[in-house]
């Protein structure tokens, strides 16, 4: 298949799919659709990186590459009296966030259809979440990285999750290189969670 989740608008024809889970003890419901990550249900890589998360209750929030929103959804489950701002560059996934997380009674969100940062430059976050999109090219992932400490109050942190094989070693080199603080906080079936804190 030549179009894939990071694109602007897939030309796949429709599936929509409604799955239902558990994440960090809330039972959510997404709608899927053919043409986003992980259609098929939430992805082992994003689950590991839900169930990780550290957030403050009033926390600030981005959700880069959101796809349909298990985990900006779940953040905001987590940071209750805070915000979630989710992005992703897919207009069907965009759709399907806003979508999911009506469905799931969420109203501490947005959801922004955004080439990487262009549509929150300017705003600032105290944590920004990622399931890198690994199929767009380390370049892009380097990005979300070296852009993202921009978007970061002093003492902000990036959490990232990635598969080994898929380039972990260089991710958490570059990540070492734009925050100098970086922890791996969990390695699971060839998948590793870091935590990157920026400088105070």
């Amino acid at each position: 298949m030549s179009d894939h989740y990071f694109t602007r608008t897939p030309d796949v024809k429709h599936n929509r799919q409604i799955h239902e889970t558990t994440l960090r003890g809330f039972k959510l419901r997404f709608m899927t659709d053919a043409g986003v990550f992980s259609k098929s249900g939430i992805d082992f890589g994003s689950r590991i990186l839900i169930e990780s998360l550290e957030l403050k209750v009033d926390a600030r929030v981005l959700d880069v590459g959101c796809g349909y929103g298990p985990i900006g959804i779940s953040a905001a489950k987590l940071a209750l009296n805070g915000h979630v701002t989710m992005i992703d560059i897919n207009e069907r996934a965009v759709q399907l966030a806003q979508e999911n997380a009506k469905l799931n009674n969420v109203s501490n969100i947005t959801v922004v259809q955004s080439d990487l940062y262009d549509q929150v430059d300017g705003q600032k976050f105290d944590a920004i979440i990622t399931n890198p999109p690994i199929r767009a090219g380390k370049a892009i992932v380097h990005r979300i990285f070296e852009e993202g400490v921009k978007l970061l109050e002093p003492g902000g942190s990036m959490w990232v999750v990635i598969q080994k094989k898929q380039g972990a070693p260089s991710a958490e080199a570059k990540l070492e290189e734009v925050y100098g603080q970086v922890a791996e906080v969990t390695k699971d079936k060839g998948y590793r969670i870091f935590h990157a804190v920026k400088h105070e």
